[in-house]
């Protein structure tokens, strides 16, 4: 995805705005995703940060809820004096952005089909009392009652300042987060897979060096 080329009465040709990226911690955390950057987090957010300094078409934005977050899977003491001016912490307008009303109708009937989940999960594993140990009951019903009410869900104030960011500033969401790439579906929001992040800023330095040809 390019960056927003838009011309206004005034603009020289070739003048461009850059295009708005919002990240996620699950890009430097999750080990199957980080894995095209870094084998750690903090090598993968160095590496992140080199590609980025590369980039002039975009800007990457973090709400500060997610920013702290992931501080506490890095080695700050590793991270480039950059990284404040390449990743942007920037809060959403809680109380001036407006979602739509069916996003509340969703989001309830939604818990709803969860939790009547939750209890079929937890009456199956009071019926089998009988026949397996303690443990393995409790040990397969936090398995399955937490797959049955989280996976694919926004269940945090983190995931909503995510999703509310990157409605206010129309930008690419790039998560590994289901639930979040879900809700972003219904609200259509942009999203990446998080796989091809690394793809995605070194064609990002390929436009970005064109464009830059085209100005001089």
């Amino acid at each position: 995805m390019d960056a927003k080329e838009t011309l206004s009465s005034g603009e020289p040709e070739g003048t461009f705005y850059p295009y708005r990226v919002v990240l996620d911690t699950s890009l430097f955390v999750n080990p199957d995703v980080r894995k095209s950057l870094g084998d750690t987090p903090t090598e993968a957010l160095e590496a992140f940060l080199f590609l980025a300094a590369q980039i002039h078409i975009l800007e990457f934005y973090m709400p500060p809820s997610i920013f702290e977050e992931l501080l506490y899977f890095v080695e700050k003491d590793k991270i480039p004096e950059d990284l404040l001016v390449i990743l942007h912490q920037k809060p959403p307008k809680k109380h001036e952005l407006k979602c739509p009303a069916f996003l509340l109708y969703e989001l309830i009937e939604d818990i709803r089909e969860r939790v009547n989940k939750g209890l079929r999960i937890a009456e199956k594993a009071v019926r089998s009392v009988e026949k397996r140990s303690p443990d393995e009951i409790i040990q397969d019903l936090r398995r399955k009652y937490r797959d049955a009410l989280r996976e694919g869900i926004i269940d945090s104030k983190e995931d909503v300042d995510l999703l509310l960011l990157a409605m206010e500033l129309d930008a690419l969401l790039i998560t590994a987060d289901q639930g979040l790439i879900k809700w972003a579906e219904k609200l259509g929001i942009k999203w990446l897979f998080p796989e091809k992040f690394k793809d995605y800023l070194q064609g990002a330095i390929k436009r970005s060096g064109l464009l830059s040809g085209k100005t001089k």
